[in-house]
């Protein structure tokens, strides 16, 4: 895979390129930038399948060299300092982050997921779906990685959320339902912001997507697809504090 690293920092990049070359042995490293406008023109010199790009630049930040490139198809796993603001927009586009200063095993990991799932087809949206989201300040869509696909969904579509084991159901208002092998709880961190709120240990809702609420037994609530979802007695008081009950 050729590699391209932006970052400005001296140490960090000369740190980031000695755990690459020796912990990642098929990532040759064909172009460095330390600013935005470099960036971008080493990125249209060398066509790289991956880019190391810091989040933070001096001369602006790592989405303003996307933003700057019409062609984007390669991966790109970001690099922090710190928990930035917009690590939750890059988890919504199912892209990977490191944070500095940078594990090995986490680098391997972000590495061998690029390499295993180089969905070309999807490159693009996925970074076009993060910009999008970090323009609006608000998180407008989201990127499912199901088993076969990648799938970009408007969050506003999503109904509600179910547990199953190590894996997620998503229903969506239109009838759809699309599997996730992720943990309830990782979308419970990213959608609580959106009108979404997990109201049983199974189901995680989006509060503009009830219908009804019925107290008999034990309380429970009806979706505007009329599928019935469970209310833990603790989340009671809760939910009806977010519907301004």
């Amino acid at each position: 895979m050729k590699a391209v690293l932006v970052e400005d920092e001296k140490h960090s990049r000369e740190t980031l390129r000695n755990l690459i070359e020796e912990f990642c042995k098929d990532v040759y490293i064909v172009g460095v930038a330390e600013s935005v406008d470099d960036a971008v023109q080493v990125i249209r010199s060398t066509n790289p399948d991956l880019v190391f790009l810091d989040i933070e630049l001096q001369t602006g930040s790592g989405f303003d060299v996307l933003s700057k490139l019409s062609d984007m198809s390669f991966d790109v796993i970001f690099t922090t300092a710190y928990e930035h603001y917009a690590i939750r927009a890059i988890k919504f586009s199912s892209l990977d982050y490191l944070l500095k200063p940078i594990d090995i095993e986490e680098l391997q990991r972000a590495v061998n997921k690029a390499r295993a799932n180089h969905y070309v087809a999807y490159q693009k949206q996925q970074l076009e779906t993060l910009l999008a989201n970090i323009a609006g300040k608000t998180v407008k869509r989201i990127c499912l990685a199901t088993a076969d696909r990648l799938e970009f969904v408007s969050v506003s579509d999503i109904s509600l959320c179910e547990a199953s084991g190590s894996y997620t159901n998503f229903y969506m208002k239109d009838g759809r339902k699309v599997m996730v092998s992720k943990h309830l709880k990782e979308y419970e961190t990213l959608l609580t912001d959106e009108q979404f709120m997990r109201v049983h240990n199974s189901f995680l809702v989006n509060l503009k997507e009830v219908k009804q609420y019925v107290k008999s037994e034990g309380g429970y609530l009806i979706m505007n697809d009329n599928k019935q979802v469970s209310i833990s007695p603790k989340k009671r008081d809760e939910f009806l504090s977010r519907i301004g009950m």
